[in-house]
């Protein structure tokens, strides 16, 4: 009862501070769809219940747990296993159109294929989504969202050049029993910073350090994999089904001091372009300047061939517009400067893409390390998309800010309020072709190395609680007049 008053009270001041909004200025088109994203590593718990499997991230953070910034791990998280009702309650009084969510590999298919079919982890998924749509919340599923199961990765994980027929097979298990009620599909998120992390640095799991080499295997594969399932789809499902498969990619935007357009494009092309240029592009295949940068890295290096590897032409045509809508992570932007080459001793994606970063003093700092404000970032990503791949549909599938968990939350009003403006002006001024956007994320949750030390939630979460507690947040009644209108402040007001 009391986080319901919370949130009447909420909904009531914010309605207030939105009845100055200026007639038909930063709103959004009527089918605009606005929604919050989780994923369920990260919030999920039950991590050995009901057949559920390891992956990569139960095991390693139960053999590494000096690793995650607070010594946590996933095991309990939100515990939104045992929490769905509660979950969906959230949802409404959040008023979202759809809800971004993925689905644990590992409890559907807990050795990672069909001989281990696991019924109980089907119900659940069943039991969610049925819940959504008798909400009337869309569901928006990602199939793999970095917890690989395991076993998987014993043959190798992500570089095993048999993944994709993995991933194929588990995507068809999927559409079978849920496509009936899901129509938004997501096959991966964050490639690049999955790949780069677990299989080039090595920094997260399942800490396979082969910097150079593993980054573009993982990668290369998880395009490849994404094909096979786009394909499925479409030859054995999507007559019946009518849904819609996409990919969601990561990215910085690049600022140039000296106004250098080149300097721009080559970052992008090494964060975004590296995923979605095989898809999108016209030409198909990696993006030029890294196919010539690193081939000629590696000659130098004394390769015999290229480390980024090689689509032939076949490859190519069949990844070819493999999608049927652009999913882009945004948080944060960068200045960025052509770096020095670092020479042959450390090959790396870092030191092939040789983008030397900083930051503007002005921007707001969050939580986190890496976390700026800079929304003027996000309208320049959506204007390069649009040039760059032909006004593809776009959905903002992840944006957020990092704070210590507070429920007075002025950092995430102020960040959500501004990159939604950037988003509307990209629309209306610049034609942008921009159908969604997703909030990360409904509540605090597992945030990776940083554990529970950083907190993303328009609802606060008690982790010290049994119950796991779910409290609003102000930022939750600003984002929700903002569904409700379609509508931004005129202004930012703070209390």
């Amino acid at each position: 009862m009391r986080c319901r008053s919370v949130l009447c009270i909420l909904c009531f001041v914010f309605v207030e501070i939105y009845g100055s909004v200026k007639p038909n200025e930063n709103d959004f088109p009527a089918t605009f769809k606005f929604g919050v994203s989780t994923a369920a590593f990260q919030i999920e718990g039950g991590w050995n219940e009901d057949g559920r499997g390891p992956s990569i991230w139960d095991i390693g953070t139960a053999t590494h747990p000096e690793i995650i910034a607070d010594g946590t791990n996933g095991n309990i998280a939100a515990d939104s296993y045992h929490h769905v009702d509660r979950d969906i309650e959230m949802l409404r009084e959040l008023g979202v159109n759809f809800y971004r969510f993925s689905i644990s590999w590992t409890r559907i298919l807990p050795n990672g294929d069909l001989s281990s079919m696991n019924r109980l982890g089907i119900q659940y998924y069943n039991g969610l989504i049925d819940k959504l749509v008798a909400n009337s919340i869309e569901p928006m599923v990602t199939m793999y969202h970095f917890d690989l199961p395991y076993e998987i990765q014993k043959i190798g994980g992500l570089t095993n050049p048999l993944f994709p027929q993995y991933f194929e097979s588990y995507a068809n298990v999927l559409y079978s029993y849920f496509g009936d009620r899901v129509k938004w599909w997501m096959t991966f998120n964050e490639p690049s910073k999955h790949c780069i992390s677990a299989y080039g640095i090595g920094e997260e799991p399942p800490f396979v350090n082969a910097t150079g080499i593993g980054e573009y295997l993982c990668v290369d594969n998880i395009i490849k994999a994404h094909a096979r399932a786009y394909h499925r789809y479409k030859k054995d499902f999507f007559k019946q089904q009518g849904g819609k498969i996409g990919i969601s990619a990561n990215s910085r935007f690049f600022f140039s001091r000296t106004k250098d357009r080149n300097m721009t494009d080559r970052g992008l092309q090494y964060c975004l372009g590296w995923i979605m240029h095989p898809i999108y592009s016209k030409s198909g295949g990696y993006p030029g300047v890294m196919i010539r940068d690193i081939a000629s890295n590696s000659q130098m290096e004394g390769r015999e061939w290229s480390r980024l590897p090689n689509l032939d032409v076949s490859t190519k045509a069949y990844i070819k517009g493999t999608a049927d809508f652009f999913g882009l992570n945004y948080y944060t932007s960068r200045y960025v400067e052509l770096g020095a080459y670092a020479g042959t001793e450390n090959p790396s994606w870092e030191n092939d893409a040789r983008l030397n970063c900083s930051v503007d003093p002005s921007w707001k700092k969050g939580k986190s390390s890496w976390s700026y404000s800079v929304p003027e970032g996000l309208g320049g990503l959506l204007r390069w998309i649009k040039e760059e791949y032909d006004n593809v549909e776009v959905i903002v599938t992840e944006n957020g800010w990092p704070d210590d968990g507070r429920l007075n939350d002025d950092g995430r009003i102020e960040s959500l309020t501004e990159h939604l403006r950037q988003v509307s002006k990209a629309i209306k001024e610049h034609g942008c072709n921009v159908v969604g956007y997703s909030h990360w994320s409904l509540m605090d949750n597992f945030e990776w190395l940083a554990g529970y030390s950083e907190r993303f939630g328009l609802y606060y979460v008690n982790m010290s609680s049994p119950e796991r507690t779910r409290i609003p947040k102000k930022s939750l009644g600003v984002y929700k007049k903002i569904i409700e209108s379609k509508k931004l402040a005129e202004k930012l007001l703070t209390f």
